[in-house]
């Protein structure tokens, strides 16, 4: 028996209709069965180690950390366990009639809560549409541009507690915005945390959106990117992960307008024992729509990486350009990396492609950088740079990128540690 019941749904604070919902939610995950690894949608993950009993919904609050970033956001939202604790906006956005902050604040609030999820949930955003105490709302009206990035973060704490953030973004036509979303948890404490973030870009609008995962190392992760993209509308979501013992982001991105344009990236870094797992889908569903998916990790020590893959082509798409590449760069004999692309298509005007590739470093580039005067161990932090250099010059928010080069820098340098003993 665990504590997400119907009646731990109904004891959350929020409006009739959010109460309805949770509860609504939480009745149907207590109905279903516990996912596991026979299911093609959970192969080579440890599901089955998963033990909800061990993880109760928490109302705990905690110092919500300032996130460690060189930018300075147009508005920041802070939240702890999934509860907004600060929101600042800039007077400016609040001129233009953006609004950031909570979502039941927003007379669309009720519409918006799962318009793109519920498309493509499962058994985990339903756990989070149950819980999730206080959803966060970034709304750009028609055609606003905003010049700086938008920061969220979210940080989870208390051993034992299960966290359930959830972030709403729509991007009404012809707006454009960048949001950085950091999530962090400390070391030590053991969590259970499944995000769920809905990016909802209209007709012509543009959107950014960057994902870092800094969690601690007893945390499980089972999170939720679910995106649309309507009518010449331009996406680009990217994830950059290094923490979590399990930490798993299922990405769903539909493109449902003619002309829309996915862009979907990745960079992450496994290490010690931990398991990084990534399911993405990329659905065309409108003719003329276009997606490149370009996903590169590092796995190091007894470290796992899972990838699988779909591009999915529906019958009226036809003018689909849709493309799938997976690279994993293996830093020991013991790490594992597993990568499996897929296509389904049943329109036969497209073009598409997949390509995986798990490896070591390269020998011939190692001598090449080491036949220099370079040292061993720098000539593989140089190597490691250059392979996920690609990624990360295609992420937005670049004023991000300055942190993500120093996790990189800092998975490294334990690396080296752990091979001088």
């Amino acid at each position: 028996m665990t504590e997400f019941s119907p009646d731990a749904a109904r004891a959350l604070a929020g409006p009739s209709w959010l109460v309805d919902r949770r509860v609504a939610a939480a009745e149907t995950f207590v109905a279903a069965d516990m996912p596991d690894a026979t299911a093609e949608e959970w192969r080579y993950s440890p599901i089955g180690d998963l033990d909800l009993t061990s993880f109760s919904p928490t109302d705990g609050l905690g110092d919500a950390p300032m996130p460690r970033l060189d930018i300075e956001p147009a508005a920041l939202v802070r939240t702890v366990n999934g509860r907004i604790v600060a929101v600042d906006v800039d007077d400016e956005l609040l001129a233009a009639g953006v609004h950031v902050g909570p979502l039941v604040d927003h007379a669309a609030g009720k519409d918006l809560l799962g318009s793109v999820a519920e498309a493509a949930g499962d058994h985990f955003t339903l756990l989070n549409d149950g819980f999730a105490p206080a959803p966060v709302l970034i709304h750009v009206p028609k055609g606003v541009v905003i010049d700086r990035p938008i920061v969220v973060t979210h940080h989870a704490a208390g051993d034992g507690s299960a966290a359930f953030p959830r972030l709403v973004v729509r991007i009404e036509e012809n707006a454009q915005v960048e949001v950085l979303d950091h999530h962090t948890s400390d070391d030590g404490d053991r969590l259970l945390v499944c995000p769920v973030v809905e990016l909802d870009v209209a007709p012509a609008g543009r959107l950014g959106y960057l994902n870092v995962q800094e969690l601690g190392d007893a945390t499980w992760q089972i999170g939720s990117l679910l995106a649309r993209a309507d009518r010449d509308a331009t996406l680009t979501g990217a994830t950059a992960a290094f923490g979590g013992t399990y930490a798993r982001t299922r990405s769903d991105t539909r493109l449902v307008g003619r002309g829309a344009h996915g862009d979907l990236l990745a960079l992450y870094f496994g290490e010690a024992d931990q398991t990084l797992d990534f399911r993405t889908y990329q659905d065309h569903v409108a003719p003329d729509t276009t997606s490149n998916l370009l996903y590169k990790g590092v796995v190091a020590g007894e470290a796992k990486s899972i990838y699988t893959g779909l591009i999915r082509v529906r019958p009226e798409a036809r003018g689909t350009n849709a493309f799938q590449t997976n690279r994993n760069l293996k830093l020991s004999d013991t790490a594992w990396a597993e990568s499996v692309p897929n296509l389904e298509i049943e329109n036969n005007d497209v073009r598409c492609s997949h390509a995986s590739t798990v490896s070591p470093v390269d020998e011939e580039q190692r001598f090449y950088v080491e036949s220099r005067g370079v040292p061993s161990g720098e000539a593989e932090r140089l190597i490691v740079a250059g392979f996920l250099a690609e990624v990360l010059e295609s992420m937005p928010v670049a004023a991000a990128g300055h942190k993500i080069r120093t996790a990189v820098a800092a998975k490294l340098a334990r690396q080296e540690r752990v091979a001088v003993g």
